[in-house]
């Protein structure tokens, strides 16, 4: 049998945080944590497999510029992320009846809250996969 992989799911709403946990602890062994400073810090003590990321967190995008931290950072710049927001809603004004534009958030994939059980798994797996080929694992 192999080995769990390990999500780290950082958003500053408890109650979805619970329910994103809830779902992916089905196949997945997670990790919760409220805010960025201790999501990096949970990054720097553990290896994770995916990180489900917020944007609108505390003082505004404090999800982007983790998101961008990761990117630049020698270890953890190969680890996919995979954003679960309610921006579109916050920032709509922006990119009226169209999809965020992919450099705008340096991550994986995108997904809207509230995102389908079945969907959040499906990306979750794929995402995984597609990072375990690139590595070769």
């Amino acid at each position: 049998m192999s080995e769990r992989k390990k999500v780290l799911i950082v958003d500053d709403d408890p109650d979805f945080a619970a329910g994103i946990r809830a779902i992916l602890d089905t196949q997945y062994d997670t990790v919760v944590v409220h805010n960025p400073k201790d999501g990096w810090e949970a990054l720097q003590k553990d290896r994770y497999d995916l990180l489900c990321l917020d944007i609108m967190m505390g003082r505004g995008a404090e999800g982007v510029m983790m998101a961008r931290k990761i990117r630049k950072d020698k270890v953890l710049r190969e680890m996919p992320v995979l954003i679960i927001t309610g921006l579109r809603e916050q920032i709509a004004f922006l990119f009226p009846g169209q999809a965020v534009h992919p450099g705008f958030v340096p991550v994986d994939e995108l997904v809207e809250k509230p995102v389908e059980p079945d969907l959040l798994l499906q990306r979750a797996g794929a995402l995984i996969a597609a990072s375990e080929a690139r590595q070769g694992r």
